[in-house]
């Protein structure tokens, strides 16, 4: 493993050529980032005003209008540089998105890909997705329709810290594809990966000022954000998001969000001890649990909990726990001060009301100034913070129960609805199992990482935890407004000459009568 402060000297040069695509880089006013590896100053960056965001909206806008005429094969075989060079500049980009979150070297990997398999589903399906639909109208043959979709025109796009490149370019590049421009603002600590990316795209050949950046504090651009986009993709807390969807209200601008959760994971009595506790560990303990469809729930079945917390609880004290660049940790730092408190905080106050710590359960210094263990408690009751507000962080809440539905019941008392998780056996118990969950995606024998990884199928939240969906269909069609052209063609709708209007009332009722026979929707 490299020493924590290896490349961070290499991310601050990289960071001196990236800083000036953010909006408002001549203005003079910069804010210090710090790397969570080890506290030290990381970059300078430019603090977009409010001017700035009108701005970007402003040059994005003007571009947009001949990006939005270019074939979805033009966008497309850009895209497909772009996957290419992620690969290419890999490894300055796993060094950026470490310095930057602190997360282990593999879980900034799984980052990578996750957006190249983005960039290329949609450079392999917008066309199809975003070509022109053909409807047959009330009078077959004599009204013929036309569906047609329009990109909205610029997206904002506003991201959170924990998974800087996925979380927005990631959402972006569907925007991209369906013809719209986008001005995306960063969180205020992870803003280098999104440049990284960015600069990417230009070099893959994105038209210039295409996709804005603006960087600074959220309560004051976010309003602004609001203000200039035509859609608006948001990915944070759901305290955050209850007002951002309030102002696009007032705009009435629709908007996706994904936000917070909750996350269970249900172990049936059939289950393989040793692979549910792997995956376990995966699902609970990824990026440090800062990961909004990580498990921090988990309901066992009474009759293997011994066995299973046996297990999981000897692989979860085995993990290696470091910040430093490189490989060779299996979880790596939280990003913060405040969110190392927020889960000491949660630990502290279930063990003051009577929860049992069975691994971890305190910070972890010599990982890193930020590291906390990897923590799993029993015995945590309803009035335990950590029973129902999301903690963020890498701890989790086991509870036995005497069989599916006591587990099914329990998993669904909860506002939220993201992710879910079934270990089964048997795949068809866990299909059963999976359609009473009221949550976005759930994952049959894994955590949360072959529901994300399917970009085909659409992944969002239930209840508080979002509204709209990414990837899938809904993914990139959300991106653009529908049009409907219709035609009719000899005769129209008006009363023919010889009828009065009861006659053609009654021929209009026989007519939409027979087309039920007939079989015609």
């Amino acid at each position: 493993m490299l020493a924590p402060n290896a490349h961070l000297s290499q991310v601050a040069a990289n960071a001196r050529v990236l800083t000036p695509l953010v909006s408002g880089s001549d203005s003079g006013q910069t804010a210090q980032t710090t790397s969570p590896v080890n506290l030290s100053p990381l970059a300078s960056i430019p603090v977009s005003d409010q001017a700035a965001v009108t701005e970007a909206f402003a040059k994005s806008r003007h571009v947009q209008h001949s990006w939005e005429r270019m074939s979805t094969k033009v966008r497309a075989e850009i895209m497909l540089r772009f996957h290419d060079l992620l690969f290419k500049d890999r490894e300055t980009g796993l060094d950026i998105i470490q310095a930057e979150t602190g997360k282990a070297r593999l879980h900034a990997v799984e980052e990578l890909l996750a957006v190249a398999l983005v960039a290329r589903h949609y450079a392999r399906t917008a066309d199809k997705l975003l070509r022109p639909k053909r409807h047959a109208g009330p009078m077959p043959l004599l009204s013929p329709a036309l569906e047609v979709r329009h990109p909205r025109g610029v997206i904002g796009v506003i991201a959170p810290w924990n998974y800087p490149l996925v979380l927005s370019i990631g959402d972006a590049l569907a925007a991209l594809m369906a013809g719209n421009g986008a001005v995306l603002k960063p969180d205020s600590q992870t803003p280098l990966t999104a440049l990284w990316a960015i600069n990417l795209l230009y070099e893959a050949g994105l038209p210039e000022d295409l996709v804005g950046v603006v960087y600074g504090s959220g309560a004051v651009l976010g309003p602004v954000i609001v203000g200039e986009a035509d859609y608006l993709m948001f990915t944070g807390s759901t305290a955050v998001g209850r007002q951002v969807a309030a102002q696009c209200g007032e705009r009435l601008i629709s908007c996706s969000m994904e936000l917070g959760g909750k996350n269970a994971m249900i172990i049936c009595g059939d289950a393989n001890v040793k692979r549910a506790a792997e995956i376990a560990v995966r699902a609970c303990f990824t990026n440090a649990g800062q990961l909004c469809i990580s498990i921090e729930r988990i309901y066992v079945d009474r009759r293997i909990a011994r066995d299973f917390l046996d297990e999981f609880v000897d692989r979860t004290s085995k993990l290696r726990v470091s910040a430093a660049l490189g490989w060779g940790a299996d979880m790596g730092s939280l990003i913060s001060g405040r969110q190392l408190d927020v889960v000491n905080s949660h630990v502290t106050d279930a063990v003051g009301k009577g929860a049992t710590v069975l691994a971890g359960g305190r910070p972890r210094p010599d990982g890193g100034p930020l590291c906390y263990e990897p923590t799993i408690l029993t015995g945590v009751t309803p009035e335990m913070t950590c029973y129902a507000e999301e903690t963020f962080g890498p701890v989790v809440s086991v509870y036995p129960v005497d069989g599916d539905e006591e587990a099914i019941e329990l998993s669904n008392d909860t506002d939220y609805g993201l992710n879910g998780s079934v270990i089964t056996g048997s795949p068809r118990r866990g299909r059963e199992i999976a359609r009473r969950l009221r949550v976005g995606s759930v994952n049959i024998n894994e955590g949360y990482a072959t529901s994300f990884a399917t970009t085909s199928a659409p992944m969002g939240g239930f209840g508080v935890s979002g509204i709209g969906r990414r990837h899938g269909s809904e993914g990139l069609l959300k991106y653009t407004e529908a049009q409907t052209i219709s035609t009719q063609r000899l005769m129209g709708w008006g009363v023919p000459p010889l009828l009065n209007d009861r006659i053609w009332s009654e021929t209009l009722v026989a007519f939409v009568r027979g087309l039920k026979l007939m079989g015609k929707k």
